[in-house]
């Protein structure tokens, strides 16, 4: 695991040198320290550092609730329900269209219909960070087609789980979904009338012990999420999103820094550990084509949001490029499809096709600023115009 952190840090600050983020550099260092690739293998089963990878997972997701608020909850709940409804419509169909035209199976197009529509929530998350948007208007409908995708998450691998077992079972999948929509209200309804009674258990003076609690709280709550079928990382954004409004968010805010920005490089280097390299080759064009056809939906994604929230080309631009990268839901998929015995070449075009959006989806949001100035998209106001970075 040292030499997982060690290994990261350098290449990261190699790429740093030249203007690359951190998250492909992250990546690179897990696939050249793998398994999968000649030379120096840290790690021989990338199962190894599974666990710390759901922490680095669960704590960047807790980190995003910090600073989404509830009133962005309540108050957005419409637009973001059309902003994140278009987002799903656009790339699930077209992963579904995509998934049929490539003649796999319907099994198969059933299962690429999610590794095309759902982006990685830890990629997101890490590049509003890296990039210092999370200030900009345009974060608030990013976060809010995030909220909507786990949503749907929850409700599609209940859907999808009987079809890959071979079930018939409709009412099991429709038990599964129910429950996992009625703990998401669940924790919906806690983030919004339990704010105060949470605001009296997390006030304690003592930083050691704020940060054992509100560590405490993110990672159980992301586990008893798990047991009722919805992603482990929305528990621990519903945390998040209920400690940011108290008192003591600014100070588990700073607190939760460092824990974020560690266990993230882990979570990011042991996603290149299950990346083979060898095997891409022979999906390569169905690669290079579903890359081109996300590029697309996610660009009309960003000009739909943009004309929901009145944004100008820039915000549309940020909104297309953040969302683009797929990552730690696709290959949970590509586990699944490979337990139930789908077609072999569905392993290898999922991590290939994840491999090239874990690092265009970075590389693109850092220079949003190109697609910004050929965005087919109205400018309402001076309000929106600019925001690259920083923000203007």
């Amino acid at each position: 695991m040292g030499g997982a952190f060690l290994a990261a840090a350098v290449l990261a600050r190699l790429g740093g040198r030249i203007g690359l983020p951190t998250i492909p550099l992250f990546i690179l260092a897990g696939i050249l320290l793998g398994p999968h690739t000649p030379g120096v293998v840290l790690l021989s089963d990338p199962h190894d550092l599974e666990m710390l990878s759901a922490l680095g997972l669960v704590l960047l997701l807790f980190y995003l609730g910090l600073e989404f608020h509830v009133d962005d909850l309540r108050e957005g709940g419409r637009k973001m329900a059309l902003a994140g409804g278009a987002y799903l419509a656009l790339n699930v169909g077209a992963g579904l269209g995509f998934g049929f035209a490539l003649g796999w199976g319907t099994s198969e197009a059933l299962v690429l219909a999610g590794v095309l529509g759902i982006s990685s929530s830890a990629i997101v998350t890490k590049v509003l960070v890296d990039t210092g948007r999370l200030g900009n208007p345009e974060t608030k409908p990013i976060l809010g087609i995030i909220v909507v995708e786990d949503i749907f998450l929850a409700l599609y691998l209940a859907a999808l789980q009987p079809i890959l077992s071979g079930a018939d079972s409709l009412s099991a999948a429709v038990l599964d979904g129910g429950k996992a929509f009625g703990f998401l209200l669940l924790l919906a309804l806690a983030a919004r009338f339990g704010t105060r009674i949470v605001g009296r258990l997390f006030a304690v003076k003592d930083d050691e012990l704020l940060v054992i609690s509100f560590l405490g709280a993110a990672v159980f709550v992301a586990g008893v999420s798990e047991w009722f079928g919805v992603a482990d990382a929305i528990g621990a954004f519903m945390v998040g999103l209920m400690l940011g409004s108290t008192a003591s968010g600014d100070r588990i805010r700073t607190l939760v820094h460092p824990l974020r920005d560690a266990f993230g490089a882990i979570f990011f280097f042991a996603f290149g550990l299950s990346i083979d390299p060898g095997d891409l080759p022979s999906v390569l064009w169905p690669v290079l084509i579903a890359v081109a056809l996300t590029l697309v939906m996610n660009v009309l994604a960003g000009m739909g949001a943009a004309r929901v929230y009145g944004f100008g080309p820039q915000a549309a631009a940020n909104v297309s490029t953040t969302l683009l990268a797929r990552g730690e839901f696709a290959l949970i998929l590509a586990t699944m499809a490979a337990g139930a015995g789908l077609d072999a070449r569905l392993s290898p075009f999922i991590a290939g096709y994840v491999l090239v959006l874990a690092v265009l989806g970075p590389m693109a949001a850092g220079r949003s600023a190109w697609l910004g100035r050929v965005m087919p998209v109205r400018c309402p106001s001076v309000r929106d115009e600019g925001r690259v970075g920083a923000g203007v």
